[in-house]
């Protein structure tokens, strides 16, 4: 299994970024999907999450409003769409998968058991 992550950058607050991660070795459109982020000295949060068929998504009532989750299964894709960035949002921003699980929360890192290497995002102020 291997997700890869990328679309990060250096970008000025209140810029716009996209991320992507495209995986592979698994039956993606059988698996929910996170995003998560860990800035330097802290720990990792969740960001967003998507439910396998799409039709249910989640996110941290930090980005709510800004930061969009979507997926394509056909392309074995999950994206990220990161709208009116502010330098707190400045972090590695991971992609994560795991098989579908109906009703559980969408946010528990704990319950992902596949990763991408992660992106850097960094919000100049």
């Amino acid at each position: 299994v291997q997700l890869q992550a990328f679309g990060g950058g250096l970008v000025q607050a209140g810029g716009s970024l996209r991320l992507s991660c495209v995986s592979s070795g698994l039956p993606f459109g059988s698996y929910d999907m996170g995003w998560f982020r860990q800035a330097p000295g802290k720990e990792r949060e969740f960001v967003a999450g998507i439910r396998w068929r799409g039709d249910l998504t989640s996110s941290a009532e930090s980005v709510k409003g800004r930061f969009t989750i979507s997926r394509e299964n056909a392309k074995n894709s999950v994206f990220l769409r990161m709208n009116s960035l502010k330098p707190e949002d400045t972090a590695v921003y991971f992609c994560a998968a795991r098989r579908r699980h109906f009703g559980l929360a969408l946010n528990l890192s704990s319950t992902y058991p596949y990763w991408g290497q992660g992106t850097q995002v960094t919000v100049s102020s």
